[in-house]
């Protein structure tokens, strides 16, 4: 008779052979008791492609095993992790099978159900982020089985229907991705982001696909040939090291095109070169160097061939980044006059970047269960860090009826803080691009603040503060918050305040997201508010992917078509070489050529170069499109963009 559960068992066995080349016989017995009673319990279920359910848990259990290297208990908990949300099995069940450790971890990814499960009202998806949260100080490894659970099912998106790609894929942009960041899982990062890009945004994520693949091959020998040189001079120098290129992946690639205005052709640093050695092959000498040593005796030898870009190194091995991440990281110039971003590091960097350190600790500690759980194996920092993260959101919870709890999370904690100190120098903590509007809230002058004063120089409220600056507020009874202030704030205080007030001052709804303006023929998504009010928005907008891990309910398919009668207004940023009639050019382009309204125009020279900003509407992305197209085909034009 066939077995249905055969091939999974052959992974099971397979995954139990490498494991068994560092754990216990006893431990691997265990984990194949744990799958045998998943499969057991799932035995009756599938998954929406037709495939037995408990080829999820082994996924997960493999991920959890294999591509993070976790322990013994964490790999029993994989193969548990929906036991308990999915079949009759208690929590009781598994506590007296596996022990109370193993039954701690699957409470933890386990999603509350109902009111009943002993935190704050709100919804499912947002009690299920405060339940992983509140575990951390405990151990931290219930969260990593969970970034392991979500990543296979990012793996597996593909079979569910778009709404609810774009609902998965909009929780793992707003809080996984940015989580595995924090704990320095930068191969898993990556991996979610550009996952969920290519889910809500398909055909940007194509487009970009295919200008990455194309740039890849025609770079390839011109990079073969650098690193090949590299190499070659680094053996002159005893040093043998192996290189590698990484190029940026779509999601990335996205972000920084957004950031800078560019467009694919003029992003900077669209892949890095690696530089990396290995500690066993170095030279007797060079083996008792210190990592900084070794780094900038590579460093010595290749800036003696190759001209380095002025203020370019950052120096991140004496001061790791505060996720663990270490490497020296400098700019070259390279053949064709182009600066190449150069990184150089140890495997034993490398292996941390990938793993990330707490993985990397649980790894190479956590092979055998601890009653203590896995924090106890965890670094200083780590800890420190961990204390800090669970002291913000008991801070966070105090607030009763606090409706953006996840979003002050993110706010607060994927930025390092920086410190700003009043007129008097008492300091206060801040999330990195703070403003000084955020500075006014926290001392409670927001409400009228006129204007600031940084470190003594008259500024806006609106303007960005830096590590150490000195602030003062400048407040007026007849001033009032403006409502577009919302977008230059960081903080939940902040936000609050001016969300409240921008309420109130809105006389009519507005059907189109005004942060991400969204054209007729754009990738867009609906959100239906509690009025029954559908907003647009672009599927990349960060408030729609904010809107899809808070309140994915609300989510609707919308058809955005173009109108004949309507228009939006636009802006494209011109760069040119300046010529007599260019400006003439452009603007018979935008309105002969292309028969659309121009309502401003404004040109700034210097050194016969033209910066040019134009604003006029178009009935859909796809006129955008033209016009960008039409007004790069004009003589002298180099970049178009659209702001």
């Amino acid at each position: 008779m066939n077995d249905p559960l055969l091939p999974f068992r052959t992974s099971v066995r397979q995954m139990l052979d490498r494991l068994s080349e560092r754990l216990p016989q006893a431990d691997l017995e265990r984990i194949e008791q744990a799958f045998e009673f998943a499969a057991q319990a799932h035995a009756d279920q599938h998954r929406k492609t037709g495939e037995p359910y408990i080829m999820h848990p082994v996924a997960v259990a493999r991920i959890v095993a294999e591509e993070f290297g976790m322990d013994t208990s964490s790999i029993i908990a994989a193969f548990l992790h929906d036991v308990v949300e999915d079949t009759p099995c208690t929590n009781d069940d598994i506590c007296a099978r596996f022990g109370t450790e193993v039954a701690f971890l699957v409470r933890v990814v386990t999603k509350p159900k109902g009111k009943d499960c002993g935190l704050p009202d709100c919804n499912k998806q947002e009690n299920n982020f405060r339940q992983l949260l509140y575990s951390m100080r405990h151990d931290i490894r219930a969260v990593l089985i969970k970034l392991a659970d979500r990543l296979h099912n990012m793996r597996t998106l593909g079979s569910m229907l778009p709404v609810k790609q774009m609902k998965i894929g909009g929780e793992t942009d707003f809080f996984y991705a940015p989580f595995a960041n924090r704990l320095g899982l930068n191969n898993l990062r990556r991996e979610l982001e550009n996952l969920s890009f290519k889910f809500r945004c398909s055909d940007r994520y194509d487009r970009l696909q295919a200008l990455l693949d194309a740039d890849i091959a025609a770079n390839a020998p011109r990079l073969e040939a650098f690193t090949t040189r590299i190499r070659a001079i680094l053996a002159h120098h005893g040093l043998d090291v192996r290189t590698e290129v990484r190029y940026r992946r779509p999601y990335s690639i996205d972000q920084r095109m957004r950031k800078s205005g560019r467009d694919f052709a003029h992003v900077e640093h669209r892949y890095i070169i690696r530089i990396i050695y290995d500690r066993t092959r170095l030279s007797p000498s060079d083996k008792n160097r210190n990592d900084k040593a070794i780094c900038l005796r590579i460093y010595g030898a290749l800036t003696n061939h190759f001209k380095e870009k002025t203020g370019s190194l950052l120096n991140y091995v004496d001061n790791p980044k505060e996720n663990g991440y270490r490497s020296l990281h400098i700019q070259l110039l390279g053949e064709g006059g182009a600066w190449e971003e150069v990184h150089i590091s140890s495997e034993e960097m490398v292996k941390h970047t990938r793993l990330g350190l707490i993985l990397d600790r649980i790894g190479e500690k956590g092979a055998s269960d601890t009653t203590q759980g896995a924090n106890s194996l965890l670094g200083k920092d780590d800890r420190r860090w961990i204390d800090k993260f669970c002291d913000l959101l008991e801070e966070l919870a105090e607030n009763e009826g606090n409706v953006h709890f996840m979003e002050e999370v993110s706010a607060s904690l994927y930025s390092e803080d920086i410190t700003i100190y009043d007129e008097h120098g008492t300091a206060y903590k801040l999330p990195q691009q703070a403003t000084a509007l955020d500075f006014a809230f926290e001392r409670g002058e927001g409400e009228h603040a006129q204007y600031a004063r940084i470190d003594g120089r008259l500024s806006s409220l609106q303007t960005e503060l830096t590590h150490g600056a000195c602030v003062e507020i400048c407040t007026h009874p007849e001033a009032h918050p403006l409502p577009h202030w919302v977008d230059s704030v960081r903080t939940y205080k902040a936000k609050c305040y001016l969300r409240t007030y921008a309420a109130e001052l809105r006389s009519r709804q507005t059907n189109r997201c005004p942060h991400c303006a969204p054209l007729p023929g754009q990738e867009v998504i609906g959100f239906v508010d509690d009025a029954g009010h559908t907003t647009l928005h672009r599927r990349d907008c960060p408030l729609a992917i904010s809107l899809s891990a808070q309140r994915g309910d609300s989510i609707v398919d919308v058809d955005f078509l173009p109108q004949a009668t309507t228009t939006y207004p636009v802006k494209t940023r011109i760069r040119a070489i300046d010529r007599f009639h260019l400006v003439s050019d452009i603007v018979d382009c935008i309105t002969k050529g292309l028969h659309l309204s121009m309502h401003y125009l404004h040109t700034e020279v210097a050194d016969n170069i033209v910066e040019c900003t134009v604003h006029y509407a178009v009935h859909s992305v796809e006129e955008l499109r033209t016009a960008v197209r039409s007004l790069g085909r004009i003589e002298g034009v180099d970049e178009v963009y659209k702001l």
